[in-house]
C-alpha cells in the first residue's frame, strides 16, 4: 500500500467516524451499534 492509499484510507476512516458520531443513540441503536463500536466499524474490524 502506497502513501496515497494510506492517506485515502485514513480520510475514509475519519469521515466514517465523524458521520457515525453525528447520529444520536436512538439512531445508532436502530442500526444495532453503540458509540463504543464506532472506531471498530470505521477500521473495518467490526463483527457481530
Amino acid at each position: 500500500m502506497n502513501i496515497r492509499q494510506k492517506i485515502a484510507q485514513f480520510a475514509q476512516y475519519q469521515r466514517t467516524v465523524r458521520e457515525l458520531n453525528a447520529l444520536d443513540n436512538r439512531q445508532l441503536t436502530d442500526l444495532g451499534i453503540t458509540k463504543g463500536d464506532i472506531k471498530n466499524i470505521a477500521r473495518g474490524n467490526y463483527a457481530r
